[in-house]
């Protein structure tokens, strides 16, 4: 059992850490959240999906690479590590900026406006239907090559702790868990306190979401060579 509760902790992190930044996505889901709850949840199933699909896509092929370059093992640990490192670089530098409010989406009705009735619902509901929701999420969330960059350098380096079929299922179960979990709690987030986040509040999902890819990075890339 305490051979899969590793994979499966790495996995939890490794979700947490591609998920919790704060990018153009999650205040996208937000804003999809303060229109309609149910829309949303399909939307962060969407994200949530893509986040496994790479990292299974990663995880196949990097105990494959890795066993063919066993030579250099150490070697490709540090370049993934350094990799990781630069991906968490980037998002702290741009975490330092304090982002400004979200734009306001001109389809969303004003709060403070009267309720438009059922007709307006059930156009909504037609417009923004959960399986289009949850493809279109799909659509946004595959075109950012970051994503599949990370796993990639994640699984490769961790190739020796994957190298079989029930740790590999461990590590992409914690992965689609912890990403699942944290869209999920965006949309809570957005359904009862709207579409406006305080910058601060960004600023710190960044910070502990790269610090987290940071200290991944840090861990993958000892002992070093």
């Amino acid at each position: 059992m305490t051979e899969l509760l590793t994979p499966a902790l790495a996995g939890t992190v490794a979700g947490l850490g591609v998920a919790m930044p704060m990018g153009a996505m999650s205040v996208l889901l937000l804003q999809e959240a303060m229109r309609d709850r149910r829309t949303a949840v399909a939307a962060a199933a969407g994200i949530a999906a893509v986040d496994l699909g790479y990292a299974a896509l990663a995880t196949a092929l990097g105990p494959w690479v890795a066993s063919h370059v066993a030579p250099v093992e150490a070697w490709i640990r540090l370049a993934a590590a350094a990799i990781l490192l630069a991906i968490a670089a980037h998002g702290l530098r741009g975490a330092a900026r304090e982002p400004g409010p979200a734009a306001p989406d001109p389809t969303a009705p004003h709060p403070t406006a009267p309720d438009p009735g059922p007709a307006a619902g059930r156009g909504t509901r037609h417009r923004g239907g959960r399986a289009r929701a949850f493809a279109r999420y799909v659509g946004l969330t595959a075109v950012n090559p970051t994503t599949a960059l990370y796993f990639a350098a994640l699984t490769t380096a961790q190739a020796a702790t994957l190298h079989t079929a029930a740790s590999a299922t461990a590590f992409l179960t914690g992965v689609a868990a912890a990403s699942l979990l944290w869209q999920q709690t965006l949309v809570a987030v957005g359904s009862l306190a709207g579409r406006k986040v305080p910058a601060r509040v960004r600023v710190w999902t960044f910070r502990l979401g790269y610090g987290l890819v940071a200290a991944y990075a840090v861990k993958i890339a000892l002992p070093l060579p």
